[in-house]
């Protein structure tokens, strides 16, 4: 069952939920632009289509930022909310496109009226770096516009194998820094315009926000890798096998389908229990190095929660035609209690599945 749903099965595609997901993320998105395009035809009066677009379309590229940046620690948070992270990636495209519209309007508007290169213009019209009055906001802008692109044009699954996973992850973890030049663009911007000198501190507000956020997903997700160390009370040492077996406590516990993670030597490990069946492989997907023990068994294989890639228990392999593998770990059951050897194995190395007869 398990490789014949693998087999129709394609990784990030579009499907039901996918489009309800975009469908409301688009009429949100709209609502925004609306919201702020009317908000500055009251303002001003006297502001042109031009103005209204780019202010409306760099607001609600803003928002959704923020709200790609919330949808990681918050599913740390509430595993409820992983349906968003499984959206997230068509999220980004539409910030993407939200955020070229106002780059180009912005260059199109500030600096293609003269005989200078819009481009050149916009990296030599100001070199006030060190004054609020003249410092070059368009440049942190540009600057955040480009990462953006190219996150948004290496969204699809073709890139991340053609990169490989390492050099995809770096590329999109430059968000963060996308984030940061977006901030000062977004202050400076405010300072220089006839908006209210409080809008530029809407960014900290932001700021605080996802600091937060991030800062409470962390520590509890430090929670469950208590136990790294050599000496941590979880290890067992079982009398004429090998040493250090980790205590991953009942088999009884471990809710059915699902897993319970554990940590030796700073890698996390996913132990499942399938009806009286109980596997240990490795917690990160090959895919985007998604949390597998935060998933669910589903036909006979492990479904992890980001982006829905399988993997069987047993051999940490994915059905065919998929060749993804991750490590798999031996199991033991003594007593009713589930042991597991720190020492992982090659990707796509088989290993009994340890049996487990309820009492």
């Amino acid at each position: 069952m398990g490789a014949i749903v693998s087999h129709r099965y394609r990784a990030v595609g579009w499907n039901a939920h996918k489009r309800a997901y975009d469908a409301v993320a688009v009429s949100l998105a709209a609502v925004i632009l609306s919201i702020v395009a009317g908000g500055t035809a009251w303002h001003l009066p006297s502001a042109t289509v031009e103005t209204l677009v780019l202010r409306s379309t760099g607001v609600t590229a803003l928002l959704l930022l923020h709200a790609i940046l919330s949808i990681g620690p918050l599913c740390r948070l509430d595993r409820r909310l992983l349906p968003l992270l499984y959206n997230r990636r068509h999220l980004g495209v539409l910030m993407c496109l939200l955020a070229t519209t106002h780059g180009v309007l912005a260059l199109v508007q500030f600096h293609a009226g003269g005989d200078v290169n819009p481009v050149v213009s916009l990296l030599t019209s100001s070199t006030g770096w060190l004054t609020i009055e003249r410092f070059p906001f368009h440049i942190p802008g540009a600057l955040a516009l480009a990462i953006v692109v190219a996150m948004g044009a290496t969204s699809h699954d073709f890139w991340l194998r053609t990169l490989t996973a390492p050099v995809w992850k770096a590329l999109h973890m430059l968000v963060y820094v996308a984030y940061a030049a977006i901030a000062v663009h977004v202050m400076f911007g405010a300072l220089q315009s006839e908006v209210p000198a409080w809008v530029a501190l809407i960014p900290a507000s932001g700021i605080t926000w996802l600091a937060a956020l991030h800062t409470l997903a962390a520590r509890c997700e430090a929670a469950t890798d208590i136990g790294c160390t050599a000496d941590s009370p979880r290890l067992h040492t079982e009398a004429g096998a090998v040493p250090l077996w980790i205590d991953v406590g009942e088999a009884a516990r471990i809710p059915d389908g699902r897993a319970r993670i554990v940590c030796a030597n700073g890698e996390r490990i996913a132990v499942f229990r399938y009806g009286s069946q109980v596997s240990a492989v490795s917690n990160v997907c090959q895919h985007q190095n998604g949390p597998l023990g935060e998933g669910k068994i589903v036909g006979g294989c492990i479904v992890c929660p980001w982006h829905g890639y399988e993997y069987a228990p047993d051999t940490g392999a994915a059905p065919p035609p998929f060749t993804e593998a991750i490590p798999t770990f031996r199991s033991v059951i003594r007593d009713g209690r589930v042991y597991v050897d720190p020492r992982p194995l090659p990707p796509g190395t088989r290993v009994p599945p340890a049996e487990w007869l309820p009492s």
